[in-house]
């Protein structure tokens, strides 16, 4: 079983590794300024990759919050919905999965 402090920390490490990366992916999508129509064009794809790896990040940020904010009210690795203890191999999966297998959408 892993210890709470372990999990504690990988996942402040994540949320750290996912906080610099929003920035690059900020920096970088107010970097396009492109004047020439091809170069433009190549641009706006490029942000909308972009734009969907920041959502994506912003929504694993929000689970990891939610999970640390778990961890500290004591309430960490049971289920949100119907209280049930999530399982060990559930969590070295996902780490801030506030669900147990049977009520996972």
């Amino acid at each position: 079983m892993t210890p709470i402090e372990v999990r504690k920390a990988q996942m402040e490490a994540r949320l750290a590794d996912l906080k610099a990366r929003m920035e690059t992916i900020d920096s970088e999508l107010d970097s396009h300024q492109s004047k020439d129509w091809e170069e433009l064009a190549t641009e706006r794809e490029e942000e909308e990759v972009l734009e969907g790896m920041g959502h994506a990040a912003k929504a694993e940020i929000r689970m990891i919050e939610a999970a640390l904010q778990r961890i500290e009210e004591g309430e960490y690795g049971y289920c949100v919905t119907c209280g049930s203890e999530i399982g060990e191999e559930r969590l070295d999966v996902l780490p801030y999965t506030p669900f147990c297998k049977n009520c996972a959408p």
